[in-house]
C-alpha cells in the first residue's frame, strides 16, 4: 500500500547521513551556554524559519510495499545531486535491487523487505546513539535520561532543570527531527511527534512539546 508522507521539521537537516558525525546527527543548537540568550535567540529563530522553508520544498516522499520488495521515493534533497552512475554503485554496495534517478532529481530505491529492515536498524541505531551521546553532554549537562517508544513518536527526557533553559527548549527540534526521519523511512504515517520533560528530583512535568503545534 502506497503512503505518502510529508517531511517533518528538520528532517533534510540529517539527509540520510547515518555515518555522520555528533555534530551533524544532532543538529539541534550547540552554542556554548556562555554566548548571550540574545544571540542564542537569534540564531535559533533563523533555524526554525530555515526549516520551515525545507519542509515545503522537500514534497513528499513515497513508500510502496509489495510482496516482496519495498520501493521507497525520495526527493532530490535527499539525492544530493548524485549521478545515476553513483546510484548505480551505491546500489550495487547496498545489494539493493536498483536506484534509479528521476527528472525531477529524485530518486527511487528498490530494495528486498530484509533490507528495508536493516536500514532501519541503522537509523534506530544512529538515533539510539545520537541521544545517548546528548545526555550529560557539555551541550546537555542536565539532562540526565531520554527515553523514546519503539518508533520513535514518543521522548521523555530527564533533567536537573526545574525549567527548560533556552537550549534544552531548542532541543525539541531535533527529536521531531529523529523521529520524523525514521517514521518516513518506515512508511508508517504519523500525524504527532511528542516530547516531555521530567524534573530527575521531584518526577514532575516540565514541559510537553507536540510537532503538531507547529503546523
Amino acid at each position: 500500500m502506497k503512503k505518502k508522507l510529508v517531511l517533518l521539521v528538520a528532517v533534510s537537516m540529517l539527509t540520510l547521513s547515518a555515518c555522520s558525525s555528533k555534530d551533524t546527527s544532532t543538529t539541534t543548537t550547540t552554542q556554548s551556554e556562555s554566548q548571550s540568550a540574545e544571540s542564542i535567540s537569534e540564531s535559533q529563530t533563523q533555524e526554525v524559519e530555515s526549516t520551515d522553508s525545507d519542509l515545503t520544498s522537500l514534497g513528499e516522499i513515497e513508500v510502496d510495499e509489495g510482496i516482496f520488495n519495498v520501493e521507497l521515493t525520495v526527493p532530490s534533497d535527499f539525492v544530493e545531486a548524485q549521478t545515476q552512475e553513483e546510484l548505480d554503485k551505491l546500489s550495487k554496495e547496498r545489494g539493493f535491487k536498483s536506484i534509479t534517478l528521476n527528472e525531477d532529481g529524485s530518486a527511487t530505491y528498490v530494495m528486498s523487505k530484509k533490507q528495508h529492515q536493516e536500514l532501519l536498524s541503522e537509523y534506530r541505531e544512529l538515533i539510539n546513539s545520537s541521544l545517548n551521546e546528548m545526555i550529560g553532554s557539555e551541550d546537555y549537562p542536565n539532562f540526565t535520561n531520554i527515553e523514546t517508544n519503539d518508533n520513535y513518536t514518543e521522548f521523555t527526557i530527564t533533567t536537573k532543570n526545574t525549567e527548560l533553559d533556552m537550549v534544552e527548549s531548542f532541543s525539541v527540534i531535533g527529536f521531531y527531527m529523529y523521529g520524523g526521519l525514521y517514521n518516513v523511512f518506515s512508511g508508517e504515517e504519523v500525524d504527532n511527534i511528542s516530547v516531555t520533560f521530567i524534573n530527575a528530583n521531584t518526577g514532575d512535568i516540565i514541559n510537553i512539546a507536540n510537532s503538531s503545534d507547529l503546523e
